[in-house]
């Protein structure tokens, strides 16, 4: 079977691990051809060209910088990206027969894409992987309002993109609830839950308190206190003011420690509050290598999940899978619409708040340091084993294809 695969998410290494490599490699390990189409962004001045890793096939399109960049070039580049995917696709890829057509938002201005494929291919299955819920929270986080012509370009594009979808893969049950409820249109036969999942492989290790005790040295992380991680993205999404809020009022604790590792638009805030607030108990580390982030999570007790509370959208960001991999328990500051931190507290592995109480977050640190971790953590790694494992997505989708 031939698979293809659109996104605007950068893959330098399919080797590495994530939710969107992890599948391809397994589609590509149960005898599929895939083939992925990808941004070049810009700023690494490259061309557009097709490169061959492990077998997958990728098309490095070359676009405008469309992450990490100002909004201005972001839209525009969001906009151009279509004609530019359709361009290569035709040229590179032009004389494959797909089977599947997969997907994932963001963006929501592949419609003309998908249906320039399925020309080409009409007995193809399209199907659209949901990651977030695009323009709806753009507007959430105050960039444009619902009135504005631009939420209407992209609102149309959206429901463009899911007439064309066979089928809709969304990452928990109130995305899935939220999706019918705001588009009447689409059939409750085409949307189906298909959460953020990984190839469970983590190696046990033998002698996990000199592992703990060497990779906290080498970070200058304590040993004799509970530390809370917080790891990946740090842009606006994450609600970055109340976790700085937060954690400058659990700053004086001497029983747990607040280890932040990541990069994006918010980290110089981080940084100014540490440097000038110098507070005692929080340690600040720029996004490290994935076999060095691995490791020091892992050294780790908690994960943390903190969402703006100002999202009507459910999100389910896919950080906690390494979390619950490494067999941790988990804390979610959220909005009150995603449902990531009742799905904790209801399976034993978590608990929650919403990030508008700086209180609640206090209370919920309290009762985590106080709680059976252990315990906990190895409930987070079984619901991720049951429920978040690679072969999970491969079979949700694989039961559409004839």
């Amino acid at each position: 079977m031939n698979i293809i695969f659109l996104t605007l998410y950068r893959i330098p290494d399919i080797s590495e691990k994530d939710i969107y490599n992890d599948l391809l490699r397994k589609f590509r390990d149960d005898g599929h051809h895939v083939y992925v189409v990808t941004p070049r962004e810009r700023r690494f001045r490259k061309p557009t060209e097709v490169t061959v890793q492990e077998g997958i096939h990728i098309l490095g399109v070359r676009t405008l910088n469309i992450q990490k960049t100002n909004i201005v070039e972001k839209g525009i580049g969001t906009i151009l990206v279509e004609r530019q995917y359709k361009s290569a696709i035709k040229k590179h890829f032009g004389g494959i027969s797909f089977d599947l057509i997969l997907y994932s938002t963001p963006p929501v201005t592949f419609p003309g894409v998908i249906a320039s494929l399925r020309r080409s291919a009409p007995s193809a299955v399209t199907y659209l992987l949901l990651k977030d819920i695009f323009p709806q929270n753009a507007v959430d986080l105050g960039m444009f309002t619902s009135r504005s012509l631009i939420f209407q370009y992209f609102r149309r594009k959206e429901k463009r993109l899911y007439a064309l979808s066979d089928f809709i893969g969304c990452m928990s049950p109130a995305n899935v609830k939220y999706l019918l409820e705001h588009n009447p249109e689409i059939s409750p036969d085409r949307v189906e839950e298909n959460p953020n999942c990984l190839d469970i492989d983590a190696p046990g290790i033998q002698d996990m308190d000199t592992f703990r005790r060497e990779t906290r040295s080498r970070y200058h992380v304590p040993m004799d206190r509970t530390v809370f991680v917080y790891g990946g993205n740090l842009g606006k999404p994450q609600g970055i003011d109340f976790l700085i809020q937060a954690l400058q009022a659990v700053s004086s604790r001497k029983d747990c420690w607040f280890l932040i590792v990541g990069d994006g638009t918010e980290y110089p805030k981080i940084q100014n509050w540490v440097d000038t607030s110098h507070p005692a108990n929080v340690s600040l580390l720029k996004r490290l290598p994935q076999d060095e982030y691995d490791a020091l999570v892992r050294s780790c007790d908690v994960g943390m999940i903190c969402l703006d509370h100002r999202f009507t959208i459910p999100n389910f960001p896919s950080r906690i899978l390494s979390y619950m991999e490494f067999g941790m328990p988990v804390v979610s500051a959220t909005d009150p619409n995603t449902d990531i931190g009742r799905i904790s507290e209801e399976n034993g592995f978590g608990y929650w708040c919403e990030s508008d109480s700086i209180e609640d977050f206090s209370a919920m640190i309290d009762k985590m340091c106080s709680s059976d971790r252990v315990g906990m953590g190895r409930k987070s790694y079984e619901y991720m084993r049951d429920r978040y494992c690679i072969q999970r997505n491969v079979d949700t989708i694989m039961k559409h294809l004839p």
